[in-house]
């Protein structure tokens, strides 16, 4: 009789172990996404690239950020949904210390199969 429980509690085991449900959701919380952007204000000569690549290694964000002859900063963030929200955020309504962001600008977020950058780098 033992025997019995044991198996039964090992089919149990089986059973939550490869729950369907877990798997779409740990596949959702590893996708990594993509998305372009473009800051537009007092971003230039005010560290914003500096203070860009720094909350982006932060948050585990991959990608670049570069000056534009239009005044602009730009760039491309990869990272997961949650990262994503988090950057684009910061993008958006606090940046440098020293900037005056009038508006950001992104793309779509689109996903990736693997990562295209290592790191969050400054482009000149």
């Amino acid at each position: 009789m033992s025997s019995q429980i044991k198996k039964s509690k090992t089919t149990t085991k089986k059973l939550v172990k490869s729950s369907p449900k877990s798997v779409p959701n740990a596949a959702a919380e590893n996708q990594i996404f993509c998305c372009q952007f473009e800051v537009f204000g007092h971003v230039q000569g005010v560290f914003f690239r500096k203070h860009t690549q720094k909350k982006a290694n932060e948050l585990g964000i991959t990608g670049w950020c570069m000056n534009t002859t239009r005044g602009t900063v730009q760039g491309m963030l990869e990272g997961s949904l949650d990262q994503m929200t988090d950057m684009k955020y910061w993008l958006q309504h606090k940046g440098s210390p020293r900037s005056v962001i009038e508006k950001a600008v992104f793309s779509e977020n689109e996903p990736l199969p693997i990562n295209n950058f290592k790191m969050f780098s400054i482009r000149r």
